[in-house]
């Protein structure tokens, strides 16, 4: 008999929101269960597990402790999948890059600010080696089973590379930036289904940006819309704020 493939979840700094979106799991559990066999997940189970075939990690990087942390699930994890905006590329995790890290550890501690050592909010792939990503804020179920299903059948998952603006054209969406709203799907990357501008609502950039943004375009639309200059790119950093010092 085939042994189930062993799954371990973990967490690192993150609200867990992309872990409870997995507990709410309701209609699909009991196939999930069906097909692998989850051996440590510290929201659901005191088990503890030596090896993983594949481990799905929530949560930014931000101590020398998740550093460490982080590189004993890689080399126990024959597959690292990043979970959530969070762990893909650092997520509002990573805001406070923006501002010199020490100001920020006095910001938020005051005088025990020696206590709580602190790194610029990471993520995963800037320390170790990452597999696939569940993108989004939190990650979509629809898309972590998309994933899930892959692996399990030992195919690769496919990540889209386009901007949220074509799953809206092809859902035959009224654009949003038409309507007057504030909307940064140009710049983001696709793989919601465009769901927010679906139900009337409009893009936050929380799935991380394409891999070549026309941020000027973008900050030029935003400003066209009503905002400053300033105002734009804070919008544009909120989610992306890694991703766009890299893109400097």
């Amino acid at each position: 008999m085939t042994r189930k493939p062993r799954v371990a979840i973990f967490d690192f700094t993150g609200c867990e929101g992309c872990e409870l979106n997995q507990l709410n799991f309701e209609d699909q559990l009991l196939d999930i269960l069906a097909h692998v066999d989850i051996v440590e997940w510290r929201e659901a189970m005191d088990d503890r597990a030596g090896e993983y075939d594949i481990a799905f990690v929530e949560g930014s990087l931000s101590t020398p402790d998740c550093i460490k942390r982080i590189h004993d699930v890689r080399r126990r994890a024959k597959v690292l999948v990043a979970l959530g905006t969070c762990a893909v590329t650092g997520g509002v995790n990573a805001v406070k890059n923006t501002r010199p890290i020490e100001e920020v550890r006095e910001e938020v501690y005051g005088q025990d600010k020696y206590l709580f050592p602190t790194l610029p909010a990471l993520p995963l792939s800037a320390v170790v080696k990452v597999d696939h990503n569940v993108r989004g804020c939190p990650m979509t179920q629809i898309e972590f089973l998309k994933v899930f299903t892959a692996l399990v059948m030992g195919k690769r998952p496919i990540e889209p590379d386009y901007a949220v603006c074509v799953e809206c054209k092809l859902r035959e969406n009224e654009c949003v930036l038409e309507r007057g709203m504030i909307c940064l799907g140009p710049v983001t990357r696709a793989g919601c289904d465009a769901h927010c501008p679906t139900v009337g609502q409009y893009c936050i950039g929380c799935r991380g940006l394409v891999s070549e943004p026309n941020i000027a375009g973008m900050e030029e639309i935003l400003v066209d819309h009503g905002l400053s200059l300033d105002d734009a790119r804070r919008r544009l950093q909120l989610y992306n704020a890694n991703q766009l010092e890299g893109a400097k």
